[in-house]
Parts: structure tokens; sequence; C-alpha cells
């Protein structure tokens, strides 16, 4: 389908989704945003709906069968199969349903559907629990796609997915009925406020246990993993209807109701693990190896096919092993024991030893503890994707399947699908997958739009169905059916079953409006219909795969748009170009410039959590240096020039301002009508007054010099927090100074300090001709400082160190010399190894919040910072709801709201708890959660400095 010209929602159907509530969104940048998911499929929603509660949700599918629009639900976009797109009503359930309710100790746990695992198990873990379920999607895919989906992952198998850990559910029907079926008249209600569905449920429990071939057909096909059509299975394991909806609600991918909540029942996590790669000879030798490693009680068994090795001796952090082996026919077993105790992980590793001695494999069994090796081995596993993913030619897709077949065929199973590679000219296709459960995904890539390329891709499939099929195997084991595999649902099942699925649809759903087309379809090709095409943007970008795994993690996330978001807007952008809808095209950069540009922190968080590793803020750089205005280029070039005065000058403006503050407020809101407003700050009354002078020794240069201490400009900018008293501080330039003296390190400073800045006001901005002045400024002075990279460049603020480091890799990758034997370190990490350890703690803080920040994320600065903290409290903690501030130097003055919007979680976390200290390890986050929560954050070597005073 062409995207380029849409078509505008009726004004009927607007006018009934703003009478149910909540958010609704129209714009084609909001829809063309949210149309995109993880699958190859695409569809542009007429309007986007966010409701606030489950009410809302009832008067939305009110709304959509009185305008007869069909309606679907998203939430996390992480699924591969098509189920959350839509051409009608687009439900985003992540926004308003993020709800975590703890209970019984950690061994129940209450969850609304916009919840991600990570999030959840976050919590759990503190009392030694976590979700049955573990998709590696864990950090970015939501409770509600766990339970649409019933997800499982690499340990849970069939045991503790979610079909089997569901202890109850809030469920709306269709027809606006709420159903809680944790009350104990829930199956009474359910007959009274839904005699039809009741009955209906009732008849269809009955004609399938009346029917000894459907029984042993689910019997069979259930005791794999099976993610394909309904949960029929519900109907054997369960008699009342209330029961029955529930556990059919379980991988219903949306099309019979919304989950509002549901009730879990936890597993214990067991913390110690053992783990190997074993290699084996060949696929055969390796499969055959399968049944005597399972009676070993391993909790994962994962394979890894010859083309999976290959591809994954190409990783530099692979381990060494790998790295040296010819491969050739090779495969491999990733085996992982886990303990709750030390004794338990020896016992099984111990029993499984004459096991793994026996198996005829390549190279010697090394089980092993040690997490830097484990972190390697299961590195190899999971980073299949992103290496594949980002090898593929610009403009085609990476599409990840999912089977499940006995045990026993998975050898033939591997083999036929291998020879379908080579049949239809699929290259570095791998496959790999949860071996103990017979559950295999591979990869293929396909350049999709081209009719050729469909043609094969269809040919394949129906190869695919048909050896899977052959060897008693389910289509879909963990990923959900969607639009992928709706067509062939009843070949699966056959008819008698197929029309028990059918009239599970109908009873849920007689108007067929929620989710048409996912799971139940009367279209043989609905899987080759509505693919998505990736037509060719900016290279910072390219390789994106839209799988959504940056959206989590991203502070706009809840304002304008989400780094995914931002790139399938660009690739949109250019699709409309290419179709000659210039009126498209002016639409989305209009109201891209404040939703994808200016909202944008840039702080580089997405790349922690992208498979690929794209930093999204490299694309909104290069964007905001396309648009920059020539005087803004001129000014800020000017500002490289004169730096000390110019950090001296805002200051001085931060102490007038800090006297006079109703009128610095009213002045700048006032000049932000006339200025833009991502060029003029927003004053507001809880910024601090100005810094003072950056800190120097009374002599620049010591020979005894341990490292450079460069205090960060934004320090000079803004002042230090005011303490309990109301009295201001000395701030984290000075806290160092007086640490390393405590510790008799000896630090040095740059003569030219006053002028030297990390570039980062520059880059982030776009602004390169400032950046490259900076740089020219910088380079010599540290080169001399360091004595020629002796010494070690020491900065106090996270996000400067990172620039620093930044602006040094882009000097070295420039032909610069001198880049590449400066170092630069962090001072949280410079005072953990080198001054922590020489100094005395004479008092201590009770309980401290502390706000890691992007930076130190990224920089792997974390654990240290936990380090430091550990020192000067008695209790850390780092809120559950963690995430970037969004300050990002001067963007929480710019876009106060972009702050606001990031921060919310966190802030309401720690207005839930009790801390007498707030800490961090960077001025400008410092500010932004002073302003959040309302606590005054300090850095922690000013804690550190009180505590050893």
């Amino acid at each position: 389908m062409s995207t380029a010209t849409l078509p505008s929602p009726s004004p009927r159907l607007l006018a009934s989704l703003h009478a149910a509530g909540g958010t609704v969104r129209d714009r084609p940048l909001d829809r063309l945003a949210m149309a995109h998911d993880a699958s190859h499929f695409l569809l542009v929603p007429q309007a986007v709906a966010t409701p606030a509660d489950p009410a809302e949700v009832g008067r939305l599918f009110a709304a959509s069968a009185a305008a007869g629009v069909p309606l679907t639900f998203r939430s996390g976009g992480t699924s591969l199969s098509g189920q959350a797109v839509t051409d009608g009503v687009l439900v985003d359930t992540r926004r308003n349903f993020r709800g975590i309710e703890v209970l019984d100790g950690g061994r129940r746990v209450r969850v609304q559907p916009g919840a991600t695992i990570r999030q959840v198990n976050t919590r759990l873990a503190r009392l030694g629990f976590k979700l049955g379920p573990d998709p590696a999607s864990e950090n970015s895919c939501t409770l509600g796609g766990v339970l649409a989906n019933n997800s499982s992952g690499m340990a849970c198998g069939t045991v503790d997915n979610a079909y089997r850990t569901l202890e109850s559910m809030v469920v709306v029907l269709p027809s606006g009925t709420v159903v809680d079926t944790a009350a104990a008249d829930a199956d009474d209600r359910l007959r009274a406020l839904e005699p039809d569905l009741w009955q209906g449920l009732s008849l269809l429990r009955n004609r399938i246990r009346g029917n000894p071939a459907s029984v042993r057909r689910i019997t069979e096909q259930f005791a794999m993993k099976n993610t394909m059509g309904y949960g029929l299975n519900s109907f054997l394991d369960h008699s009342s209807p209330a029961d029955i909806l529930a556990h059919l609600m379980i991988g219903s991918e949306g099309t019979l109701g919304f989950v509002a909540s549901a009730v879990l029942r936890t597993v214990p996590i067991r913390p110690h693990t053992a783990s190997g790669l074993l290699y084996f000879d060949d696929l055969a030798a390796a499969t055959a190896a399968l049944p005597a490693l399972v009676s070993t009680s391993p909790a994962t068994i994962e394979l890894l096919d010859a083309t999976s090795l290959r591809v994954g001796k190409r990783d530099p952090d692979a381990p060494e092993v790998l790295k040296a082996m010819q491969v050739d026919r090779h495969a491999a077993l990733l085996v992982e024991y886990q303990g709750l105790v030390p004794e338990e992980l020896a016992e099984l590793t111990a029993s499984a030893a004459p096991v793994l001695g026996d198996l005829p494999l390549s190279l010697p069994a090394d089980l092993t503890a040690d997490p830097v090796i484990r972190g390697q081995l299961w590195h190899v596993r999971k980073g299949l994707y992103a290496t594949v993913s980002g090898a593929r030619p610009s403009g085609s897709t990476a599409l990840l399947e999912d089977i499940v077949v006995p045990v026993p065929a998975l050898l033939p199973t591997c083999t036929e699908l291998i020879g379908l590679f080579d049949k239809h000219a699929y290259t570095d296709s791998v496959i790999f997958g949860h071996a103990k459960d017979g559950n295999i995904h591979f990869m293929i890539t396909e350049k999709l739009g081209d009719t050729t390329s469909e043609d094969r891709l269809t040919a394949f499939t129906e190869d695919m169905v048909e050896v899977v099929l052959g060897h008693g195997g389910s289509l879909k084991a963990e990923h959900g059916t969607g639009r992928m595999m709706a067509s062939y649902v009843r070949r699966q099942y056959g008819d008698e079953l197929y029309e028990v699925m059918r009239e599970v649809k109908r009873l849920f759903d007689p108007r067929g409006l929620l989710s048409p087309g996912v799971i139940i379809t009367d279209d043989p090709g609905a899987h080759v219909r509505h693919l998505k095409t990736t037509p060719t943007v900016e290279s910072e970008v390219d390789r994106c795969v839209e799988c959504g795994f940056c959206e989590p993690v991203c502070p706009s996330r809840d304002l304008t748009t989400t780094p995914r978001q931002r790139i399938v807007l660009r690739r949109e952008r250019e699709r409309a170009a290419a179709a000659g809808d210039l009126e498209l095209v002016a639409a989305i950069d209009e109201q891209y410039r404040y939703d994808g540009v200016q909202t944008c922190a840039v702080d580089g968080m997405c790349q922690t959590a992208c498979p690929v590793l794209i930093n999204t803020g490299d694309l909104v750089k290069h964007l905001r240096r396309d648009t920059a205005a020539e005087p803004l280029q001129i000014g800020w070039k000017q500002a490289a020039k004169g730096w000390k005065a110019g950090s001296a000058l805002a200051a001085t403006a931060l102490d007038v301002a800090h006297k006079v503050p109703a009128l610095a407020e009213l002045a700048t809101s006032v000049g932000r009508r006339f200025v833009d407003p991502d060029v003029l700050p927003q004053y507001g009354r809880d910024l601090p007054a100005g810094g003072r002078a950056r800190w120097q020794p009374s002599s620049a240069s010591h020979p005894d010099a341990k490292a450079v201490f460069v205090s960060a400009c934004v320090g000079r900018m803004f002042g230090p927090a005011e303490n309990g008293a109301g009295a201001t501080g000395d701030g984290v330039g000075t806290a160092m100074a007086r640490l390393a003296v405590r510790a008799g390190v000896i630090l040095t400073v740059p003569p030219e300090i006053g002028s030297l800045c990390c570039g980062t006001p520059w880059k982030s901005k776009g602004l390169a001709d400032g950046y490259a002045e900076m740089t020219d400024r910088v380079l010599p002075a540290l080169w001399a400082a360091t004595r020629q990279g002796e010494l070690p460049v020491v900065c106090d603020a996270s996000s400067c160190t990172e620039g620093f480091h930044q602006m040094l890799e882009s000097a070295q990758e420039a032909g610069d010399p001198r880049a590449a034997r400066i170092r630069t370190v962090d001072a949280v990490q410079f005072v953990r190894d080198e001054i922590l350890p020489r100094l005395t703690v004479h008092r201590r803080k009770a309980d401290l919040a502390l706000h890691p920040t992007c930076s130190s994320t990224r920089m792997g600065l974390d654990p240290a910072l936990r380090e430091v903290a550990a020192a000067v409290a008695d209790r850390v903690d780092v809120p559950a709801a963690w995430g970037c501030c969004a300050f990002a130097g001067d963007r929480g003055l710019l876009h106060p709201e972009l702050t606001a919007s990031a921060t919310a979680p966190e802030a309401a976390e720690i207005a839930a708890g009790s801390h007498d200290a707030h800490a961090s390890c960077n001025r400008t986050c410092e500010l932004g959660m002073t302003r959040a929560t309302g606590h005054p954050y300090r850095h922690v070597l000013e804690l550190l400095d009180w505590a050893t005073a």
C-alpha cells in the first residue's frame, strides 16, 4: 500500500472518539509514527486514541462499533507478526497503564499492560522473585504484549509462561462489560452480564471434550510451545466459563477484548549460574545430545547452527575459543545451570559432568560461573539478531521467524530448513533457538516491495509450512500468530478446531471489529499483504529494524516521539517525497521540527538498548546542523572564542535573576513569544545563582601530579545546591580538590581552564563551526597539560567527561595523532580508584536517593557511582523508575515540558519514599532532578567531601 496520501478520518469517527475520553491524535505525524511496529506489516491508523482507564476503553469500543471502524490495541510494539497495526483506530495502552503492585512479598504481582518485563522484574528482584515469561526483549516488551501473545523465552518453556502463571485478570469486553475473574462470584456475574458468551463458552467446552480427536489434537499441540491460533487448551484445563475466558485472553492478541490488569504468580530468582558453549562437529551430533543434556536439568539449552557460529565469530566480544575456531559444519549448544544457592549449582554441575564428558564434543566442555566469560557466551547468542540485521543491505528487511517441533524432529526440521534457504537463495540465514523446547528461530533477509522478492517469500513460506506441519510442529511457538500466520491456522488445526476458533471470535466480538485479519482470516494471502518497505534515509539510522527496543529508555516517549518514531517518520517523509506528495512532506516537516528535533535530548540512551547500536541523537544533531540559522552558527562560534567571558556572563545573569526571580521569569516568558523558544531559555526560580570561577591550584603544574583536573564549565555557570540550612555550598570542583588534598593526591590544571569546554553545547545543537573552534582550543591545552598523554584528564561532570571523550574520538578520526594518547576519566571513577581507599568516613547519611545519568550509564560508570554513594550512606536507592532526566545541558531550560515528562515516573517514586539526601554526578542533571522532586540534588562527591571532612 502507499502511505504517501493519507485520507482524513471521518468527523463522525473523531467526534465519537473524543466523546469517549482520553487523548485522540489524528495529525499525519502521529498516525504515521504509530503505524510502525517491529513487524514487516504496515497499516496507517485513522486516529490514535490513548485512554486513561478501563471505562474509557469501554467507550472506545462503543465508538468503534458506532462508526463501524476496526480497533486495535498497541502497547510496546515489539511484536513481529503484525498484531499491532491497523487502518482503523489504534489504541495506545502503554502510556496510562503502567501500574505494578507487588503482592505476598513478591510471590505474586498485579500488572497493567503498559509496564515492561524489566520494570516489573526490577521491583520483584529486591524480594528474590521474577516473572515466569523471560523473552529476550524484556527491556522493551510490555506485559500487554506478553499476555496477548503468551510470550515465553529462553528458560520458562511451557511451565512458567503467562498462561501457566496467570491467577486472574480484569477484562474489558467489546460490549463494554468489565469482568474481574478474581471475584468469588466472577462466573455468576459473567452469566448475568454476558449470558450469550457464558452459554457459548459452556457449549464449546462440551463440544471439545466430547470429541476425542479434538482432545488429542489440542493435547499434542499444547504439549509444545504454541501460540498459533487461540488457546483451545483453556477448554481442557478449566471448567468454569470465567476461568476459560481468562485463559483464552492469553495469546488472543487483542482480538477478544482488553486486559486492563492481571495477577501473575512469580518464580524465584536463581542467582547462581554456570554456562558453557558446547561445540559439536555437526548439527546431527548436537541434536542427538539433547536427551542426555535435558536429563541434567539445565535451565536453558540454546542451539546455534554453523552459520550462527560463523556470524558470531565476527563479534569482537566473542570468546577467543570461537574466534580461533575454523567453523565448517559445526553446531553448538549453549547450556546454563541455575541454583538458588551455591550448593544447588554445585550439585547440578557435578551431576552433569559425567554426561558432558561422554558427549562427542569437538572441544572439551567448560562450564564457567565467571560473569565476564558468561557474558561473552550469551552475547554471541543474543547478538545474532543485531549482527545479521545490521549487515543487511539498505532498504531490505530482516525477518525473524519462530517455529516449534517435537524435540526428536528438531534435526530433520533444521536440515530441511537449511535446504530451503539454498533452494530460495537466502544467504547468511541463521538458525538458533531454544533447543530444549524444540523451538527454533531463523532469520532471512528480504527486500519487500519488489514483486520477485515477494513471490520468493511466498514460495519459501509455503515450503516452510509443509516442513513444520509435516513434523507435527506449530508454525508459531512464542511470537504469536498475527497477520503472518493467520492464513495457516486452519491448516495447522483442521476444520473442526478452526471452526471452534471462529466461534470463539464471534462470541467475544460479534461485529468482528477487534483487529480483523489477526489470528482469524478468510484471506489465504493475508501474510503477503500490507508489507512494509524501508526507504533508504540518513546513514546514521538506516540500519534501524524498527524493533522498538529504544522506546522505554527515551525521555521524550510520553511527550512527543521516540527514537523508532523519529526514524520511521524520516522514512515516511522519503516515501511521500518519492510519491510526489508535497503536501504530506510539508506537514511532516512542520510537525517534526518540535516533535522530532527540538524535544530530543540527544542523550544517547537509545543506543544502550538498540540491537544494532543506533544513536538516534546523531540523526537529530545532523538535522539541527542542516537547519541551524547562519546567525546562530556565527554567534556560537564567537562564544567558543570567548568562552571564559561567556560562561562568566551566564553566571552573572543567574546571579541577577536570583535576586529578582519574578522579573526574570516574566522577561524570559515574554521574550520566548518573540524569539525562537529553541534559542531563548525559560528562567525558573528553582534555578541556583551563578557559579564561581573554576578551581585552580596555586601552582597550575606539579611534577608529582596524578591527573589533570578539568572542572566542568556548567559548575561555573550554575552555582551549587543549597544545603539543609539554606547556606550555599562550595560545589563539586572545590569538593574534588579537597578530597584530593585529604588523600594526598596531587592534581594539576590547564592554565587555560576558564576557556575550555568539552564541546557538548555546540555538538548537541549541530553547530559545527563552534565545535571545531572549541576542539582547536582544547586539544593543544590538554596535550600540554597531560604531558603528551602521560596523565589522565579528570572531569567532574559525567556528561562533560563523555563530551571530552567524544571530542577526542572525533579528532582521532580526523587524523590528529594527539587525540589517541589523551585519556579521559570521570571524577567519580577516579575518586573510587585513587582517592576513596585513602579516605576515612566520619559521618554518613541514612538513606540516599541516587540518580545515575545517561552519560554515566553509557560510559559504564554506574558501578563506581554506587560504590562512592555506598561510602556515604547506609542505604543507596536507585529508583526502579530511573531514567534520563532530559535536562540535557540547556534543553530543560528551552523545553521544560521535556524534563517534566521524562522525570515524572522517577519523581513519583521519590515522593513515595523517604530519603535524607539526594545525589547524582552531573550538575545539569542535578538541576533537572531538583526541579522534578523539590529536593536538592548534589554531586555525590560533594557528599563524600562532607562525609570525610
